[in-house]
């Protein structure tokens, strides 16, 4: 795993970043109150997330984030990552694909590392998708994968 590393780049210069490592976000703890105040802002409160005596005897031993909770951690990571000189503003367009290939166990620490996937001009900027590769601490297989897009406006 790589150490916390970020970039700056010039609008003008996005598109020679594609297929480029970004850099990676600092670690950042997911505990169980995060979890309870996700649950509560969404409606969530499925018994693998919230009840910790009913989880251990689940699946995974331990309650664990929404997924959602981990993929919402992206625009935090990504503003310690990546830095658009140029741009007027920058605002998160969508998702083309997102998997959760793993959980976050409650006390776990994840962070992202962000590689430049695809540039393409649009009235006004830059659209640029970033796949978002969010990592558990001491575990192999990464919590989301996420190609998100974003739009840089010049």
């Amino acid at each position: 795993m790589s150490s916390p590393s970020s970039t700056t780049i010039a609008l003008a210069e996005l598109p020679s970043y594609v297929g480029k490592h970004l850099g990676t976000s600092e670690w950042h703890l997911v505990d169980q109150a995060q979890i309870d105040a996700f649950a509560d802002a969404t409606g969530d409160h499925q018994w693998i997330h919230v009840d910790a005596e009913k989880a251990k005897a689940g699946p995974f031993g331990t309650t664990i984030a929404h997924g959602y909770l981990t993929l919402s951690l992206g625009p935090k990571f990504i503003f310690e990552i990546l830095q658009v000189t140029g741009a007027k503003l920058v605002i998160n367009y969508g998702l083309n694909k997102t998997r959760f290939p793993s959980t976050v166990p409650s006390g776990s620490r994840v962070r992202l590392n962000a590689e430049l996937t695809s540039v393409e001009p649009f009235q006004g900027g830059l659209q640029g998708v970033i796949t978002e590769t969010f990592e558990v601490e001491n575990q192999a297989k990464p919590a989301c994968v996420a190609e998100v897009v974003f739009r840089y406006y010049e």
